[in-house]
């Protein structure tokens, strides 16, 4: 009772095909697929070395600047 024999998830497999047809669920494929490879391809690039990307900072002085930071208000 507590799991779904082959023929279970067959059939399953049958009524989502008929209620969604071949291209709908292909297209799904596609952007399911495309969204995985964008964020393999994110995960690389978040993954690369420091030195590769030179970071632009302004005025970076190597100094620790103290201060405090106050709710904005509602207006």
């Amino acid at each position: 009772m507590g799991s779904f024999s082959i023929w279970h998830w067959l059939i399953v497999l049958v009524i989502i095909v008929l209620i969604f047809g071949t291209k709908k669920l292909t297209n799904v494929g596609k952007d399911l697929g495309g969204a995985v490879k964008g964020f393999k391809d994110g995960m690389k690039e978040a993954d690369k070395p420091a030195d590769a990307a030179p970071a632009q900072q302004v005025g970076a002085t190597g100094q620790t600047i103290e201060g405090e930071v106050k709710e904005k208000t509602k207006s």
